[in-house]
């Protein structure tokens, strides 16, 4: 924290006595002279901007250096360019005409308002009327229009978001490791994957920053990034409220109202519920499962004491509670066992039968019910301040996770694992301090501190606990000793654990205009980690012996076990960016970086070698990334973009959570492959051919090996072998498609309904995404094959008022696996997380 206190203190003094700039003032209309409420005015290669208010007026701190140039857009109008040379006596008027070509879409990721185009990073902007219109509520939809983006969810814990396949641990998650993805919303950092599976609540934009962004962000982001912007408090009084129904039993409805709470504060509440029939049915219960259950509701309280200064206090809740997260036995892989010791023998031996041949038929028959309830929340605070040619932003936030669940992991009908309950309490803090703004005519950057402390605890233990078939599933020999009765029935394991953690960087990037085609851009971060982690595993239950024959088979099943690691890491790390911007529609760019991904430790529990437990894994190294990219965004005409990047990123000591068949680790432990490379190329574009029609799509060429990983888990199918190790150097990492692309279309016609003026539409969006493997490991079996799917819409959309339109997902109707998992022990048998069938239904909107 001295670092971080030698660091605000200058800066504070600076803010302190910096002088501000006078106000600029001016008004927006259009031709005809109707002002253009909502209109943005950014000072051109600053941070520094306004909006307009409803009488079209606004007011802008002028730079001390004259002269400089304003931008004016809003949506609908092409974009102006006004020099400034000298404070104007009189409030400017500017006029936009109307616009026949595309708009652009203005980001924020750098800390300051810029176009998409004009940013040498690779990013995908996702609008929030495209998210609303199209269901995107998440991120596991949004995917379907981001290419490079996967999210893999067997539940909301056991979540991984990647960009390029690259981020998370792929499969079943290890909370002792960081995201390598930062997942930001209005600026705060949200520490917990599960937040991912959460709906979406008043989008404005969202983007999706790709490769490492360590020295924008105050949390180090190794992979990239996803920058979320919700609609802010307005002070002119507005509200929307939607509701959606669909087929098995879906009704969404959502409410955002905003509006003036006296001179200097407006708010904003916002609220959305979900709900849908379970897609899955238990034969056994009688009931569907896999339903959706999900309410959130966003609170916003904006003070403006003065025109460069403003103060935002944001609080909102989030939970789910659905009867769901199940998945169907997808299929069965022979192993290296004996006969007796394949899966299709042991059903058979305990007269079982799965009720269903294909996982398509959508029916399950487990005997333990599935609950998977998630609740997060928390409260910020975030002030700007406009000093001089930037902006000193101070952002403070408080966040916590409660999660409750309850899963069968054995997928079957019998009594085998019956409890499989990971319950756990995560609270953090983030501190962020940042100035960002230009330091001379030449010169513009960010420069910040970031902090967040965690404390993740179990509530008040883990339970993994076996049924009475467990025996037959776990017996490793023909002695009849297996067979005693009550051997493993109810007999499990507790654990104990507490992980703190804290995190400190310093962190900055400098935007240097050599000329006004060339530019450099330095980068730089440190950070300090520090992980401290208590375990204590201990079994309880099964048939109460003192047989030392029965006891090595229940401490072959289940064992105690109990270490402490305390482990630490310093690291600096950067960035360096050449970019040339040829012309108003072209723009390359070059970046090489460097990255890291704090120390890891395990918190699933460790394996073991001839019984001795690897003590030595409760620990594992850092990531160190190396990245290169090089890319070009043009503009070709007017009405289109088209841009390309190639990209390049090889890490050592790369971080994966491996399976193993002991089933006193089922959700697996975390290991080191000591290097894998991803690299790829991107296309992404769009055209406007008219104001009514526009096609917009991307593709992904993405390659990920392991360069070298010499002593990874075997797969599945070779459980039982000489070895439980082999080499799978040269194999592919998991989750990657290598190819991906989305592509879609809107065709409007203005018109009336009721009376009311608006927009006709149709509109379609496609998805591709070719094989890819699902297993840490590369298997012969745990392979998804490629799909395709298209979602449409058409309806009437209007400004403010009444929209209506009816939509369909995946029209049709594919089957699908999302992932697939082996069952815990490695008996054969694996599941599969399925895609959602064909879902239709219809929307009404109503704005003001």
């Amino acid at each position: 924290m001295s670092q971080v206190l030698r660091f605000f203190i200058p800066v504070f003094l600076l803010w302190t006595n910096l002088a501000f700039a006078q106000d600029l003032t001016g008004v927006i209309k259009d031709k005809t002279g109707v002002p253009l409420v909502g209109s943005t005015i950014v000072i051109k290669g600053t941070n520094v901007y306004t909006i307009a208010d409803i009488d079209g007026k606004f007011s802008i701190p002028a730079r001390k250096d004259f002269p400089f140039t304003l931008r004016i857009s809003s949506v609908g109008f092409n974009p102006k360019e006004v020099l400034i040379s000298e404070l104007p006596s009189t409030p400017l008027e500017v006029i936009l005409v109307d616009d026949n070509q595309l708009s652009e879409v203005v980001i924020s990721s750098r800390r300051r308002e810029e176009t998409a185009q004009d940013v040498p990073i690779p990013i995908s902007i996702i609008g929030g009327k495209l998210v609303a219109d199209a269901g995107a509520f998440n991120v596991n939809r949004l995917k379907e229009l981001v290419p490079t983006v996967q999210l893999y969810s067997s539940n909301p814990r056991n979540t991984t978001l990647n960009i390029r396949g690259l981020g998370s641990t792929f499969g079943l998650t290890n909370d002792g490791i960081d995201p390598g993805v930062g997942f930001y919303v209005d600026g705060v950092y949200y520490a917990r994957p599960a937040a991912t599976t959460l709906d979406f609540i008043d989008i404005e934009q969202i983007e999706i920053l790709r490769g490492p962004q360590g020295t924008l962000f105050g949390k180090n982001t190794t992979a990239g990034a996803f920058n979320i912007s919700t609609r802010a408090p307005s002070f002119k009084p507005g509200a929307i409220f939607e509701v959606s129904y669909g087929n098995y039993g879906y009704i969404q409805a959502k409410t955002s109202i905003t509006g003036p709470l006296g001179k200097k504060f407006a708010g904003r509440l916002s609220f959305s519920g979900t709900q849908r029939d379970g897609l899955l049915y238990n034969v056994r219960t009688q009931k569907n499962v896999n339903d959706l259950n999900n309410l959130g509701l966003r609170g916003q309280l904006q003070y403006t004491p003065t025109d460069k200064i403003r103060i935002l206090l944001i609080g909102d809740v989030s939970s789910q509670k659905p009867d769901g997260y199940a998945q169907v036995i997808a299929g069965v892989a022979p192993t290296l066992r004996a006969p007796y010791r394949q899966f299709k023998q042991i059903i058979a031996d305990l007269d079982y039968k799965v009720p269903y041949t294909s996982a398509f038929e959508r029916i399950i028959d487990t005997d333990s019910p599935w609950r998977s309830g998630n609740e997060l929340g928390g409260v910020s605070l975030n002030v700007d301040a406009k000093i001089g040619s930037g902006t000193l932003t101070s952002t403070t936030s408080l966040r916590y996770w409660n999660w409750d669940p309850l899963n069968d992991r054995d997928f079957t009908g019998l009594p085998v694992l019956s409890k499989s309950q990971a319950t756990s309490r995560h609270t953090n803090w983030t501190q962020e301090i940042r100035y960002a703004g230009n330091f001379s005519s030449s010169l513009s950057g960010v420069i910040g501190v970031f902090g967040i402390g965690q404390n993740l605890v179990t509530d008040p233990v883990h339970i993994e606990e076996s049924g009475a078939a467990q025996w037959r599933f776990f017996q490793s020999s023909t002695s009849a000793l297996w067979k005693t009765p009550g051997l493993f029935d109810g007999f499990g394991i507790k654990t104990t654990s507490t992980l703190k953690s804290f995190g400190g960087a310093v962190f900055g990037q400098l935007d240097w205009a050599i000329t006004k085609k060339l530019h450099i851009l330095p980068g730089i971060r440190y950070n300090y980690d520090e992980k401290d982690v208590d375990y204590t595993r201990v079994t309880y239950g099964g048939l109460q012996t003192t047989d030392p024959a029965l006891l090595a088979l229940k401490n072959g099943v289940y064992s105690n076990q109990a270490f402490k690691a305390n482990v630490n890491e310093k690291n600096f790390s950067g960035q360096l960016t050449l970019a040339y911007k040829a012309s108003k529609r072209f723009n390359a760019f070059a970046t090489y970086s460097t990255s890291y991904k704090p120390v890891g430790v395990n918190l699933g529990g460790l394996p073991t070698a001839s019984g001795r437990v690897l003590t030595e894994l409760a620990s594992i190294k850092p990531e160190y990334v190396t990245h290169y990219e090089i890319g070009v965004k043009t503009s070709p005409t007017e009405n289109s973009t088209l841009n390309i990047v190639f990209h390049n990123t090889d890490i050592q000591d790369y971080q994966t959570q491996v399976q193993t068949a002991e089933v006193g680790v089922n959700r697996g432990y975390l290991a080191n492959a000591e290097q894998v490379r991803v690299r790829g190329v991107e296309l992404d574009g769009n055209v406007s051919f008219s104001k009514h029609f526009s096609i917009y799509g991307a593709v992904a060429y993405t390659d990920g090996k392991y360069i070298s990983f010499k002593n990874a888990p075997v797969p599945l199918e070779e459980t039982g072998g000489t070895s439980a190790f082999k080499d799978i150097s040269g194999g592919d990492l998991p989750g990657i498609s290598k190819w991906a692309g989305s592509l879609g279309a809107e065709l409007t016609a203005g018109g009336k309904l009721l009376t009311q003026e608006g927009k006709f539409f149709l509109a379609v969006d496609g998805y591709y995404r070719s094989s890819f493997s699902s297993s840490p490991s590369p298997s012969k079996y745990l392979n998804i094959d490629g799909y395709t799917l298209l979602n449409g819409r058409i309806g009437f959309r209007a400004t403010n008022g009444l929209s209506i339109f009816v939509w369909a997902r995946n029209l049709f109707d594919v089957d699908y696996f999302e992932q697939l998992l082996p069952a815990a022990g490695n008996a054969g048998h694996y599941a599969g997380v399925l895609g959602d069938p064909r879902t239709y239904g219809v929307t009404l909107r109503y704005s003001f």
